[in-house]
């Protein structure tokens, strides 16, 4: 299967990231902009990784969690 297949159809893991991501941003009234300064991610990065366009380390998923004052773990699960 080619890469582009691929990212035609995002992993559930991927997908409840960026679920995840999105509305525990949105719970603590960030902005994509300000959760990609305060990760050190562009704004662009933080859009792509909520549209499941951008695959993200462990270590940036970490410095995400932290911020959003989350485990880990809780951003990898299905969206509640």
């Amino acid at each position: 299967m080619s890469s582009k297949s691929l990212q035609s159809f995002p992993s559930s893991t991927r997908s409840y990231i960026a679920a995840n991501v999105r509305s525990r941003r949105e719970a603590k009234n960030l902005s994509q902009e300000k959760l990609g300064e305060l990760a050190k991610f562009h704004r662009t990065y933080v859009s792509q990784l909520e549209r499941c366009k951008a695959n993200i380390s462990i270590d940036g998923l970490e410095r995400i969690a932290r911020i959003l004052g989350v485990e880990t773990a809780e951003l990898l699960q299905p969206p509640a």
